[in-house]
C-alpha cells in the first residue's frame, strides 16, 4: 500500500468544525489558495482542492525542491559517495576558475546545505541562465566571507549539489532518487527542469501532486519511514531537519529566524518546513504527528504560517480520539469539495461585446511580446485571443466557471484554465491560471471607440507583478 488512509478528523482527534475555522481564515486572507492537505496520525483527515487546481496535477515546487536534494545527498552519503566535510573544490574539479581563493578553497558540502558558502547573496541572480556551464559560473564568483560564518539563503549552491550528485552518480537527481525515494513512495511522473547541461537546477524545478509532497514530508514526520518501510536514513532526517546554523536575518519574517537546517526551515512551536517560493509549504509538527501541506499563489507564506499557529496548531494538541460528529465531518467534506477560486465577477455580456466581438486590435511594441489582442463572443461563450511571436494563444474564457486548456502563452505548452466577465460596459476582464504553478494572470481590456487599453498583471513574481499595459487600435 502506498497511498495514504483517510479518516475522519475526530477519529484523529481533531475537531472538524475547527478545521473548517481554519479554512474559513485561509480563504479570508490568502486570495489564491491551490490546495490543503492535513495528516494526523499517519491518516488524512482532510484535503480539498481550489478549482481549477486538481489532486491529479503536479503542481512546481520552487523550493520544496531543495528538501528533495538534501534527501539525495543523505542517501548518498550512506553509499559512501560523499562526506559532509568533503572540500567543493574537489568534488567539482573541472568546473574551477583559473585562481582559487581561499574562502572557495575552504567550502565544504556542509556549508551548501546549511546556506553558509560565504557568499554576501544568492549567487543564482548573478549568472545568465543561457550559459552553459552554471557550475563554472557559480564558482567563479566571488566568495566574500569564510565559509560557514554567515548565512545567506542561496539557491546557486543547492544547483552545485545537484551538480555534484550527478558527477558522482552518473544520474540526474530525480533518476537517482526514484528507486531510493520516488517509487517506494509511490510518487510516480514527477518531473524536474534542468539547466542546458541536462543538470536538474536542484534549488527549484520540481513538480509533483499535493499528495506526493505529504508523502515526501510523512516520510521524514515518521523518521525516514513510510509505512513500516525505513526509506530515508533515521539520523539525516534528525540532521536534516535540526538547527544546524543560526539564520537569523534583519525583517526576517517570524518563522525565517528560527534555524536553517540542511535545506530545512525550523519554524516556531518546535515544527519545521520545507518551504518552496509564493506559498508552497509542507509543515511538520513531530510533537503532534501532524503534517500540513498548502499549495497557493501568495507573495509572502508569513501569512500563512501565521494563520497555522493561530488556528490550526491549538486544535492539534489532543491525541485522544474525540467523540464523532457526523453533521460537522460532512460539512467539512463538503465544504473541502467545493473549494474554487472565485471567477472573475460581472456580467456575462455587455453593450460592447457585439461591436468589438471578432475584430483584431494591434499593440505597439512592448515587454510582454503581445502584438494582437481580440474578443470573440459565441453563444457558447467568450474566447480571448493574444498574438505572440510564438503565436495566436487562444483561450476560452468561462463565465463563473473554468475552462481548462493548453496553451505556450507563457514560456511553453502548459495546463492552464481561463474564466472572465464584463466588468461594466466597456471593460472585460480574464483570468488565466497556470494550473501547474503558483502563477495566474489577470488581462483587463477596456474598450473605446476603436481602441483597446491592455493591462496584464501575474499574481506573484519575483520581481514586478504588472507585466503589460498599453493602448491599441482597431486593426
Amino acid at each position: 500500500m502506498t497511498s495514504f488512509p483517510r479518516s475522519t478528523p475526530e477519529a484523529q482527534g481533531v475537531s472538524s468544525a475547527a478545521i473548517g475555522r481554519f479554512v474559513d481564515a485561509l480563504e479570508r486572507e490568502v486570495h489564491d489558495l491551490h490546495s490543503l492537505m492535513l495528516v494526523r496520525h499517519g491518516h488524512v483527515i482532510a484535503e480539498g482542492w481550489w478549482a481549477p487546481y486538481s489532486a491529479a496535477a503536479p503542481h512546481a515546487l520552487f523550493s520544496i525542491s531543495k528538501s528533495f536534494v538534501s534527501t539525495a545527498v543523505g542517501f548518498a552519503i550512506e553509499e559512501g559517495l560523499l562526506a559532509l566535510d568533503d572540500r567543493v573544490v574537489d568534488l567539482l574539479p573541472d568546473d574551477l576558475p583559473e585562481a582559487v581563493g581561499d574562502n572557495l578553497a575552504a567550502m565544504r558540502l556542509r556549508h551548501l546545505l546549511t546556506m553558509t558558502t560565504g557568499h554576501a547573496v544568492d549567487t543564482i541572480g548573478r549568472v545568465d541562465e543561457s550559459q552553459h556551464n552554471w557550475s563554472r559560473a557559480l564558482l567563479a564568483l566571488p566568495v566574500e566571507l569564510a565559509p560557514g560564518s554567515t548565512f545567506v539563503y542561496n539557491t546557486g549552491a543547492t544547483y552545485l549539489i545537484s551538480a555534484i550528485l550527478q558527477r558522482l552518480t552518473g544520474q540526474r537527481v530525480l533518476d537517482y532518487l526514484t528507486p531510493r525515494l520516488f517509487e517506494p513512495l509511490g510518487i510516480a511522473d514527477a518531473a524536474w527542469e534542468q539547466c542546458p547541461r541536462g543538470i536538474d537546477v536542484g534549488g527549484w524545478g520540481l513538480s509533483v501532486t499535493t499528495e506526493d509532497i505529504a508523502r515526501f514530508g510523512q516520510t521524514y514526520l515518521r523518521g525516514g519511514e513510510w509505512q513500516g518501510t525505513q526509506v530515508v536514513p533515521a539520523h539525516w532526517v534528525a540532521e536534516a531537519t535540526a538547527r544546524q546554523v543560526p539564520n537569523a536575518t534583519p525583517d526576517a519574517p517570524a518563522d525565517n529566524d528560527q534555524g536553517y537546517g540542511y535545506q530545512f526551515w525550523r519554524n516556531r512551536h518546535g515544527s519545521y518546513r520545507a518551504d518552496g517560493a509564493f506559498g508552497q509549504l509542507s509543515i511538520a509538527f513531530p510533537e503532534q504527528d501532524a503534517l500540513l501541506v498548502l499549495t497557493s499563489g501568495v507573495q509572502s507564506a508569513q501569512i500563512e504560517l501565521d494563520l497555522v499557529w493561530e488556528h490550526l496548531l491549538p486544535v492539534l494538541g489532543n491525541h485522544e480520539i474525540l467523540t464523532p460528529d457526523a453533521a460537522a465531518d460532512a460539512a467539512l467534506t463538503a465544504r473541502l469539495r467545493g473549494l474554487t477560486i472565485p471567477a472573475p465577477p460581472g456580467a456575462a455580456t455587455s453593450p460592447a461585446a457585439i461591436r468589438v466581438s471578432g475584430r483584431e486590435y494591434s499593440l505597439p511594441t512592448n515587454s510582454f511580446g503581445l502584438t494582437t489582442v481580440a474578443l470573440t463572443e459565441n453563444l457558447d461563450g467568450t474566447t480571448l485571443a493574444l498574438t505572440t511571436a510564438t503565436g495566436v494563444h487562444e483561450l476560452r474564457c468561462g463565465y463563473g466557471v473554468w475552462e481548462p486548456a493548453e496553451s505556450a502563452l507563457v514560456e511553453r505548452p502548459q495546463p492552464v484554465a481561463a474564466a472572465g466577465a464584463w466588468v461594466d460596459d466597456s471593460a472585460y476582464l480574464a483570468k488565466i491560471c497556470l494550473t501547474g504553478t503558483p502563477f495566474a494572470l489577470t488581462v483587463s481590456l477596456d474598450f473605446r471607440a476603436d481602441e483597446v487599453t491592455v493591462n496584464i498583471e501575474q499574481n506573484v513574481s519575483f520581481g514586478p507583478t504588472q507585466l503589460l499595459h498599453t493602448n491599441g487600435s482597431a486593426a
